[in-house]
């Protein structure tokens, strides 16, 4: 074992997180969604989460049969649904194809949906006792100051050159607790802004703490303008007092999950009645615009709170397209604006049947 992970696992003793969920019952399973909530999201948003979907889903069998809506409403809120889709299918190919257990080999784990090269380290370190490095945003960051590694880590020769430190640090006993100290460390004290560097047990060999250039590493990716996108959101109010909403194509920004039928401008939506409905609208309102940003993008979006002439029956082949009450946004995966919108749009549909008594 090299110095620095002596080091590390000596602070982990004293100051490392011991007491996480998915710590008290380290299981594969448990780890492995963890490690896949965890992508790009902070502890404290993943916790509640974890434990609202391990309730639902205790078990891998109870994910894999799970319906997908199921899953998506459990996932609503978290973002980059793509890893919620591959989460259950890789549960599926778990419960069909390895018997509900996960392999100990690094490889068939990266077979698995939305399963990389530092998620399959993490659960067979973690969960299976074996040895495997990892490298997610927290250990980059970590082994970029320390030895001062040059460019931005999504080039592959950064990348590369990364992932062999990460082998060479990674002892051969007690590694899951190195994994989870590494991890700890690069999320408590070796932050992106503000580092920690008096507490931290790597700082008298630091390169980046010596060059006084924490903030220089790990390299920053190039900058480019973020564009902006214009969309509205059709909110159809039916006199059933139900409101329309139409499931996205699997694959896409909000792939798969339940939306305000999507179109460019009031024509259009008024259209989109009378064509895909075969319903007339009696009147408009456009209810304040909202703002949502990806990571490559931020949409506009303007919601038109539509009132119909009558319940649609109406369905275009190709188009899931149901209506639901709408007293309280149903319990599906729900983009994350039509969960924000649903409630106002109730406001508006009260305020305007004030408006229409005498």
């Amino acid at each position: 074992m090299d110095d620095f992970a002596k080091r590390l696992l000596a602070w982990y003793d004293d100051h490392g997180r011991h007491n996480l969920p998915w710590q008290r019952d380290a299981t594969p399973y448990h780890v492995w969604l963890s490690e896949i909530m965890l992508q790009q999201t902070q502890v404290a948003t993943v916790i509640p989460y974890y434990e609202r979907f391990t309730t639902s889903f205790p078990r891998i069998e109870a994910l894999a049969a799970a319906d997908i809506d199921q899953v998506l409403h459990h996932w609503s809120g978290l973002g980059y649904y793509a890893r919620a889709r591959n989460l259950h299918k890789a549960a599926k190919t778990l419960v069909e194809d390895f018997g509900g257990d996960f392999p100990a080999d690094v490889e068939a784990l990266q077979s698995l949906p939305g399963v990389g090269r530092s998620t399959a380290g993490a659960i067979l370190s973690t969960a299976l006792n074996g040895r495997a490095a990892i490298l997610d945003g927290n250990v980059k960051r970590v082994l970029a100051r320390f030895h001062a590694v040059e460019g931005w880590p999504g080039k592959t020769a950064v990348a590369a050159k990364l992932w062999e430190l990460a082998e060479q640090h990674t002892p051969d006993s007690r590694v899951a607790d190195y994994t989870q100290a590494i991890m700890d460390l690069g999320a408590t004290l070796c932050t992106r802004s503000k580092p920690e560097c008096h507490r931290c047990p790597q700082a008298g060999d630091c390169l980046a703490l010596q060059r006084s250039s924490q903030s220089k590493y790990p390299g920053k990716k190039p900058k480019r303008a973020i564009p902006t996108k214009q969309t509205s959101f059709i909110i159809a109010h039916t006199p059933d007092g139900e409101l329309l909403l139409e499931r996205r194509q699997s694959t896409g920004i909000w792939g798969g999950l339940w939306c305000f039928p999507e179109v460019s401008d009031t024509a259009a939506a008024i259209q989109f009645c009378e064509d895909s409905l075969a319903v007339q609208v009696l009147g408009t309102k456009a209810l304040p615009a909202l703002r949502h940003s990806f990571s490559h993008y931020h949409l506009e979006i303007s919601p038109l709170l539509l009132t119909l002439s009558k319940t649609p029956t109406l369905i275009l082949e190709g188009q899931e397209l149901r209506c639901w009450p709408a007293q309280e946004a149903p319990a599906v995966g729900l983009a994350a604006p039509v969960r924000r919108l649903w409630d106002e749009a109730v406001r508006g549909i009260n305020n305007s049947d004030k408006e229409d008594k005498p």
